[in-house]
């Protein structure tokens, strides 16, 4: 009995490896992926991978810069809207949480040690990693030109100080620490509250 190997366009299948590989990443984790069980959901070649990644490192860095990626368009969406009020940053946040929560193992993946300190990050990632964060420092100047976050610092700095804690308050979700999802939705409504520029009315 002969197997029959699906064919794909060279683009095309390079696409596809990434989004079945991100789709077993979120079912099963970063351990249980390989290139040749990818290979065998996408019904290709066992060597058919290696033409797009040398090895499974590539492979994850791939799938980091794809989210990476991802998040970017998000907020360039916003940055083109205009839409720098208080209302969008706080929808932002319970975002970028919800995001971290539901796709645990992609956001370990982006910002965890598997890629930056076990792996070996390559160009791609480093690229779309520094892009994510330049666009959430433009929009952080943005705020503070609206008057919605602090000018008392640079946008970098703000801008790393904010990121910093959310992405702390997404770790505390990931990891366990905070499982009550209540007890989340707290801790990032007190952490909006001193992050956000209160307006004295006097």
């Amino acid at each position: 009995m002969t197997t029959t190997k699906k064919t794909y366009h060279h683009g095309d299948l390079k696409i596809t490896l990434i989004q079945a590989a991100s789709d077993l990443l979120h079912k099963e984790g970063a351990n249980a992926l390989s290139m040749r069980k990818l290979a065998d959901i996408v019904g290709v070649s066992r060597t058919a991978p290696y033409h797009h990644f040398k090895d499974k490192n590539a492979l994850l860095c791939a799938i980091a810069a794809n989210g990476f990626e991802q998040q970017t368009e998000r907020l360039r969406q916003l940055i083109n809207q205009q839409d720098h009020s208080e209302e969008t940053f706080k929808k932002y946040v319970f975002l970028y949480i919800h995001f971290a929560q539901q796709q645990s193992e992609l956001y370990d993946l982006m910002y965890g040690r598997t890629l930056w300190q076990t792996g070996t990050p390559n160009d791609s990632l480093k690229i779309a990693s520094r892009q994510a964060f330049k666009c959430w420092i433009d929009w952080v100047e943005a705020l503070q030109k609206n008057g919605v976050l602090t000018s008392s610092n640079t946008p970098l700095r703000v801008g790393q100080a904010t990121w910093a804690s959310l992405h702390g308050l997404a770790r505390f979700l990931i990891d366990g620490i905070y499982i009550d999802e209540e007890n989340v939705t707290e801790m990032a409504e007190q952490m909006l509250e001193m992050m956000i520029l209160k307006h004295s009315l006097v």
